[in-house]
């Protein structure tokens, strides 16, 4: 059984308690994790905080932090295969995917790199004479980053990254369903030789770790991805410090194919939206709003891709869907199902656990046309598509934004005035057209609603953790005119 530590200012170490993880592939306990406490929670934090305004990380260069996010950036490329295999070993999202994410989570490190020193201030054109006027960018402060099991490296990295750039200090909660790449991630940190306290990577349960930190009077920032019931928590407990947040929360994303689509092109993007990482993705094209006229056509072509796809051990490269990340979620899936076929939705395929072990869960359609069915609102996290149609553009759109969520949306049709149409219309983060899933460094991402606030990705992801700072320059010599005195 492997055994991990935590990372708190430059050191290795063991936890208040340890807890066990699970293999969602065989439901047999493989690891032990350090569970921190309020005590770890607090030297993290205080670590943090030295660093950010008294260690070596305070007095150097942009261009040097630059460098040292470069060097990180090329150990987690080495890297990435070992990497890949903790993920699926801890989380059960398959080696295929893994291995392709985590290679692309190394560009997002060189990018930041190269924003480093790229974040600028301004001079300002002040309407007084006899001063100059500048604005400086600095480090917002400490910050807190509480990441999910889905994804972790790359979810981790549009958050360290831009931060790191910026200048701050962190320290990262990993999930504790699935930590151990995260905690193995630390051991490429301290590599790289980004000074002690800079990175801190914990992890732990919500009361005594993730709320302690949220609420901890030295952190300045929080950036939280999860779902929107745990984010109501993080900015409660945002209250106690009045940190400033940035939530990156579920959706419920629309999946739209008009007649004139390239059916088998749309087929496949849907099948990747929606079944890719098991379905557990915060973008998953979870509701499809197909026009009524090809339904039955397009669900078909749905049907045999679904069927077709290889279900096995996550860390086997033929697998194409591995198991849900805890037997928790197995759970939800299977009841959502259920609840959605007694409200009336028709299962078209899957919906049925298999029998072994594991926490398996097969590519499931419904077809809930006509019906009010609890799957089109509730997110699922899993790899259940539900479907509607429609009749007309205006009612295209009025079935795509029938949610509290707005992170993602596709649109599948040839008719680039109706394209534009949608990207207008439709109300989410992000629109994609004749594609779905692809994301960039370069582009910003987040979204509306209950899908949360702010954007990671882009430059605007690195200014989110600066503040500014006004500095005002007299350049008169006269002195300054008594203010008692009336002229």
């Amino acid at each position: 059984m492997q055994r991990f530590q935590y990372f708190i200012d430059g050191e290795f170490l063991d936890g208040e308690g340890l807890f066990q993880s699970i293999d969602p592939a065989t439901g047999d306990v493989w690891a032990e994790m350090p569970e921190a406490r309020e005590i770890d929670v607090d030297r993290a934090v205080t670590a943090a905080e030295k660093a950010l305004y008294e260690g070596p990380w305070a007095k150097m260069t942009a261009t040097q932090r630059g460098k040292l996010l470069y060097k990180l950036a090329d150990l987690v490329a080495a890297n990435a295969q070992k990497l890949a295999e903790l993920e699926t070993r801890d989380t059960g999202k398959v080696i295929r995917e893994t291995s392709a994410q985590i290679a692309y989570v190394a560009d997002y490190y060189r990018y930041y790199a190269g924003i480093a020193d790229k974040i600028e201030g301004s001079y300002l054109p002040i309407d007084k004479p006899d001063m100059d006027v500048w604005l400086r960018r600095e480090p917002v402060g400490v910050v807190a980053m509480v990441v999910p099991w889905n994804s972790q490296l790359f979810l981790s990295a549009v958050k360290i990254g831009p931060a790191l750039a910026a200048g701050c200090t962190m320290v990262v909660k990993a999930s504790e369903d699935g930590p151990a790449p995260l905690l193995e991630f630390a051991r490429l940190v301290h590599e790289a030789g980004f000074p002690a306290g800079v990175i801190n990577i914990i992890t732990g349960f919500g009361p005594s770790c993730g709320a302690t930190l949220g609420r901890h009077p030295k952190v300045a920032h929080i950036a939280f991805t999860g779902g929107p019931e745990t984010a109501r928590h993080v900015v409660r407990n945002s209250a106690e410090n009045l940190a400033s947040t940035s939530l990156e929360l579920g959706g419920k994303s629309p999946f739209i194919v008009f007649a004139d689509a390239d059916l088998e092109s749309a087929a496949n993007a849907q099948v990747a939206g929606i079944f890719a990482a098991t379905g557990q993705s915060c973008v998953a094209g979870s509701r499809l709003i197909v026009e009524a006229s090809i339904k039955d056509s397009f669900l078909s072509i749905l049907k045999r891709k679904a069927e077709a796809i290889r279900i096995g051990s996550p860390l086997d490269m033929e697998t194409e869907v591995g198991p849900l990340a805890t037997k928790r979620q197995q759970g939800h899936v299977a009841a959502l199902v259920e609840k959605s076929i007694q409200s009336g939705a028709r299962l078209v395929t899957g919906g049925q656990r298999p029998d072994g072990a594991g926490y398996y869960f097969p590519p499931t359609i419904l077809d809930c046309d006509g019906v009010n069915s609890p799957s089109l609102a509730e997110e699922f996290f899993g790899p259940v598509l539900s479907v509607v149609s429609f009749e007309t553009e205006a009612e295209a759109l009025r079935l795509a934004n029938d949610t509290r969520y707005g992170l993602a949306s596709g649109v599948f049709t040839q008719n680039l005035t109706r394209a534009h149409r949608l990207m207008k219309g439709i109300r989410a983060g992000v629109v994609w057209v004749n594609t779905y899933r692809a994301v960039s460094p370069i582009a910003p991402f987040g979204g509306f609603g209950l899908s949360g606030h702010g954007r990671e990705g882009g430059l605007a992801a690195a200014l989110d953790y600066t503040r500014t700072k006004t500095i005002w320059l007299r350049t008169s010599d006269d002195p300054i005119p008594d203010p008692f005195i009336m002229r």
